[in-house]
């Protein structure tokens, strides 16, 4: 690129995400307490052809993607399957990691674990009491969100729903306000357990992300990606501790929240037993396949899968393999195509024009998107 030009920038939901060389990015990682299904894999490589578009804009890229492998649920998967939470954590991570690089997610930068932070947590905690914004509470560190909600554009009772599905208990009588999150919380028998200044404990999910991404990147991110069902409580409460702590806002600039994916109109999720595992998919269809029916509708939208849908993707890589192996193409349709990965990473019209116009501008867009 010419010095005297100006630097195209990645757009998304509508919003510029200037970068100047270099760019950010933190990714809510797995809890690894089971394997890989269709949903996490959309998520990440989503969050993946994020920072390959960044990277194909001239940025170089960080990217931070967290493991959390202290939470309540992956205990109590670990506890029925008789592992330590941990040796559990790590055998989940292993395959998590190894269907990742069969769907061509490049390596990451940075990939914290959640208990190789605790002692930031504790100093997130500490910080935020001594500020006043915190209270401390029978052994457990509670942050002040009454305004969390309303900043995340949510009425309270949907925000009441939402922090009860997740676990975050609006009804705990310790709470001076129901919508006040634990940082900090006390541990019982067969739990996870570190010393701290309030008792043995461990800390809160939100403010494990939280703790992490600040140690790795400081006070704020240029984007932050993950699942759209983690907009709130999880990435509302995290960047609300962030905020709280440093008073740096916003603590994300831009966030990329892929929408879920449902099997026959339900959530894919393991309490309803809907599952379609990445591993499973692997034995019969090409990882190339599977990786552009995961890329085939827009980031944002909800995706029903439906199996027809992965023949249809292949049948369509064999055309743009075709269509990448004819010679030449207008400079004019790889400006076009690269135009539209910037905005809002419009793969479907960035792949259109790949397929029509055949040769380098295919060979481009199929390279940025790891569907060569």
């Amino acid at each position: 690129m010419h010095p005297d030009s100006t630097a195209p920038s990645l757009r998304l939901g509508g919003r510029p995400l200037p970068a100047i060389g270099h760019a950010r990015m933190y990714v809510c990682g797995i809890t690894p307490y089971d394997t890989t299904h269709l949903g996490h894999a959309r998520t990440f490589v989503w969050a993946d052809v994020a920072a390959q578009v960044l990277r194909h804009a001239g940025n170089s890229v960080e990217v931070c993607r967290n493991v959390t492998d202290v939470d309540d649920v992956l205990t109590r998967a670990a506890h029925r399957a008789g592992s330590p939470y941990d040796s559990f954590a790590a055998v989940q991570q292993y395959y998590f990691e190894q269907d990742m690089a069969s769907l061509g997610v490049h390596p990451v930068t940075h990939q914290p674990r959640a208990h190789n932070h605790v002692r930031e947590v504790i100093a997130l905690a500490q910080a935020l009491l001594d500020l006043g914004h915190a209270y401390l509470r029978e052994g457990a560190v509670y942050f002040r969100g009454a305004d969390v909600p309303a900043r995340a554009g949510l009425d309270r009772q949907a925000a009441l729903d939402l922090l009860a599905e997740y676990g975050d208990d609006p009804d705990d009588p310790l709470k001076d306000d129901p919508f006040d999150i634990a940082v900090w919380r006390p541990s019982t028998s067969g739990e996870p357990a570190w010393p701290s200044p309030w008792s043995p404990g461990r800390p809160g999910w939100h403010a494990e992300c939280a703790a992490m991404a600040m140690t790795t990147f400081g006070p704020a991110l240029d984007l932050h990606a993950g699942g759209a069902d983690l907009r709130f409580p999880h990435h509302a409460y995290e960047a609300a501790l962030a905020e709280a702590m440093t008073g740096v806002r916003p603590f994300a600039r831009s966030w990329l929240h892929v929408g879920v994916v449902r099997k026959d109109g339900v959530k894919m999720a393991k309490s309803t037993g809907n599952l379609v595992f990445v591993a499973d998919l692997l034995r019969d269809h090409p990882a190339s396949v599977i990786r552009l029916a995961l890329l085939s509708r827009p980031w944002a939208q909800e995706w029903d899968y439906s199996p027809d849908d992965l023949p249809a993707a292949a049948a369509r890589l064999d055309r743009l393999h075709t269509a990448a192996g004819r010679p030449g193409s207008a400079p004019a349709a790889e400006e076009a195509a690269t135009a539209a990965l910037l905005d809002d990473l419009d793969t479907g019209t960035a792949l259109a024009i790949a397929e029509q116009e055949g040769g380098h501008t295919a060979r481009t867009v199929l390279s940025v998107l790891e569907l060569a």
